[in-house]
C-alpha cells in the first residue's frame, strides 16, 4: 500500500511537515509505504508556477517532464493521498492552490477519479481557519472526483481531517488525531 502525503507549505521542516510525518510514521508501522512530497518544489519546477489555461485540452506544456509531472503520476499511483497545508488568509497556500489549478490534464483523463484523500491543516491559533482550509482542499479534490475520508474514531472528533495550531509538536490533540487518521486510512484500505 502506497500513501502519498503532499506538503503544501513552503517549509519542509515546519508544522505541516511535522504532522504529515507523524501520520506517515503510524502508517509505516502498519506496513504502508509512505512518501512526503513538497508541493512548493513540485509547482516551482513548472515553467510557470500557475495555470494560464494556455491550451484546451491541456497538453502539459508548462510542466511536462518536471517534478510536478512526476508528482501527478505519484498521485495517480497512490492508494491514498493526504493533502497538508498551513492556513493562509483562511485557505490553503498559494502553492497548493496552484497545484490543484494545474490538474486540468489529470482531470480530463479522470486519472484521480475515486482516489481517497484526507487533509491536514495548521493555523497560527487554535481557531485559526483550519476547518475552512480543509473545506477548500476538499472542494478542490472533489473537482477531480476524489473521495474524502475523515478521521472520526475513538477520539470522536476531527472528522474533517487533522487540524492543529502551531507549534504542532506541542498540540497533543492534533498528534492524537494523526494516529486516528492513520487508523482510519488503514481501515479504509483494508
Amino acid at each position: 500500500m502506497y500513501i502519498l502525503a503532499l506538503n503544501g507549505s513552503h517549509n519542509n521542516d515546519g508544522n505541516t511537515a511535522f504532522l504529515l510525518n507523524e501520520i506517515a510514521g503510524h502508517l509505516s508501522k502498519n506496513g504502508a509505504e509512505c512518501e512526503v512530497v513538497s508541493v512548493h518544489e513540485a509547482v516551482s519546477s513548472a515553467k510557470t508556477p500557475f495555470c494560464v489555461s494556455c491550451q484546451s485540452p491541456c497538453e502539459k506544456a508548462c510542466y511536462k517532464g518536471t517534478m510536478l509531472d512526476e508528482v501527478f503520476e505519484k498521485v495517480k499511483k497512490a492508494d491514498f493521498v493526504i493533502f497538508g497545508s498551513p492556513v493562509y488568509f483562511g485557505s490553503m497556500t498559494a502553492q497548493m492552490k496552484a497545484f490543484f489549478d494545474k490538474t486540468r490534464a489529470p482531470r480530463a483523463e479522470k486519472a484521480w477519479l475515486g482516489k481517497p484523500i484526507a487533509t491536514v491543516t495548521v493555523g497560527a491559533s487554535k481557531y485559526g481557519g483550519q476547518e475552512r482550509t480543509a473545506d477548500h482542499i476538499h472542494s478542490a479534490a472533489l473537482v477531480s472526483g476524489m473521495v474524502i475520508v475523515g478521521n472520526g474514531s475513538e477520539l470522536g472528533m476531527g472528522h474533517f481531517g487533522v487540524s492543529a495550531h502551531r507549534p504542532a509538536c506541542e498540540d497533543e490533540l492534533a498528534i492524537k488525531q494523526c494516529e486516528s487518521l492513520a487508523t482510519a486510512i488503514i481501515k479504509y484500505l483494508s
